[in-house]
């Protein structure tokens, strides 16, 4: 069987150890009938990339993880009918199967889709896992839609889901957009992502209370932990409240009062329960399309060279870093 060069990991060790990522060489996936088989070019780094790591058991198999992608694609399984040999593809990836950061992946074409044809490698390995996760959001869990208005509040503005979440909410619907972020830079991002208003989350009620006397209408919630009764103050009655986290002992009866909506995100359901596959290689192609017209950019900050155990452990470690703004990508 062929092999090929691929990062992995045998125990979740600390991302300065050595050993907690390395190069390593592993056999070529095998495709199942819905399968393309992709030459990697470049994936990028996001957070449940490092609960993943952090979280591994020791073992003699490595784990290889990843799960944003951007290639062509060498080869169809063959019940596939939506690309083609050759195709230049995005994709965040099962969470149930090998991850990205190896020389080939594969990928169900029904979580798959053709990159934006004015997005190099890089800046498309940016935008799938967070982009589906926002979408989710907007358009699914708080059911927005062209006409909707009133206020969004997105915690951690400057985040990956949270850069792509103010730039569809302010190219798809007609909500006031307010972004949290701390730093000067990264409140700079976050007027540059679009956001309409932009506070600090380290004074998050009264700021959001002032920019929103009325309440709070949407709120996408990253960081939860600590933050149930602030919400509970800042979010209107009958609001909405997603989040991507799941702190331990997390209780909401704070929100029980004002009937406030609390909804899960997790982008990787689908593949999970092979549920509704195609909505997110349908989701692909258009956002596609909207990079391609101008309305939507690419949220890449910092992009390292080489898809080796020593780019992915500088990537990890900046992002273990809780400072990043946008995303890390890392070529091969």
């Amino acid at each position: 069987m062929p092999t090929m060069a691929a990062v992995g990991s045998l125990a979740g060790l600390p991302i300065d150890d050595p050993e907690a990522l390395r190069d390593i060489e592993i056999d070529v996936p095998e495709l199942r009938p819905h399968d393309v088989l992709v030459r990697v070019h470049a994936v990028s780094v996001n957070p449940v990339d490092i609960k993943r790591r952090a979280a591994l058991q020791v073992s003699n198999t490595p784990t290889v993880l990843g799960h944003d992608a951007a290639g062509v694609v060498e080869a169809v399984g063959p019940e596939v009918t939506t690309l083609r040999v050759g195709d230049e593809v995005w994709y965040a990836g099962d969470i149930r199967r090998p991850g990205t950061n190896a020389e080939f992946h594969a990928v169900d074409e029904r979580i798959a889709a053709r990159k934006p044809v004015s997005l190099s490698f890089s800046e498309a390995a940016a935008l799938p896992l967070t982009t589906i996760t926002a979408w989710e959001t907007l358009f699914e869990r708080f059911a927005l839609k062209r006409e909707s208005t009133g206020e969004l509040l997105v915690l951690g503005g400057a985040g990956g889901v949270g850069s792509i979440m103010i730039q569809l909410a302010k190219a798809l619907t007609d909500v006031r957009v307010i972004g949290t972020a701390s730093r000067p830079d990264s409140r700079d991002w976050v007027k540059t992502m679009g956001a309409d208003v932009v506070i600090d989350h380290h004074h998050l009620r009264d700021e959001a209370l002032a920019t929103a006397p009325d309440g709070i209408d949407y709120l996408f919630s990253p960081h939860s932990a600590g933050n149930v009764d602030t919400y509970a103050e800042i979010v209107r009655p009958f609001g909405h409240i997603t989040a991507i986290d799941e702190p331990d002992g997390l209780d909401l009866v704070a929100l029980k009062s004002k009937s406030i909506a609390w909804h899960w995100e997790l982008m990787f359901t689908r593949s999970l329960f092979g549920y509704d596959m195609s909505y997110q290689h349908d989701l692909l192609t258009r956002t596609a399309a909207l990079v391609d017209d101008g309305v939507l950019r690419s949220t890449v900050t910092r992009t390292y060279d080489g898809l080796t155990a020593a780019s992915l452990r500088a990537a990890h470690r900046d992002i273990e870093s809780g400072r990043t703004i946008g995303k890390i990508v890392v070529t091969r």
